[in-house]
């Protein structure tokens, strides 16, 4: 199975400086910036920097060290934002979407980490 990862998306040209960005945390394999389109109060994209189209792509591919670094900064993201559990905030939602179906905009895998306000539920049933 192969993925075609496209090196001109936006959130590559992000990563090469191409594109400037609102940067909340920065470590050596991720990087988590504010949403432009922000869907809440605090809405920050997590992204890998390796060339990673998609979670089940990073999964397959990626280094155990890039896989820890990115799932930690996630966590670092919360507390920084004040919005994880452990530090009494109020929750967040994370969401990641993949292909076609998913409703992918940008083919790099990217975690949207949104919060601030209730979400209201994610899903309804009877949407086609």
């Amino acid at each position: 199975m192969g993925y075609d990862y496209d090196d001109q998306n936006v959130f590559a040209k992000i990563l090469r400086g191409e594109i400037p960005n609102t940067t909340v945390l920065e470590t050596d394999h991720s990087l988590a910036f504010r949403d432009i389109n922000a869907q809440a109060p605090e809405h920050v994209l997590v992204i890998p920097k390796g060339p990673y189209v998609c979670f089940d792509h990073f999964a397959a591919e990626a280094s155990a060290e890039e896989i820890v670094d990115f799932t930690r900064t996630i966590g670092d993201v919360a507390q920084a934002l004040k919005v994880d559990l452990g530090y009494g905030g109020d929750g967040y939602r994370l969401l990641s979407n993949t292909g076609a179906h998913g409703v992918q905009e940008v083919p790099h895998l990217h975690i949207h980490l949104v919060a601030g306000r209730p979400l209201g539920r994610m899903l309804c049933r009877d949407q086609p």
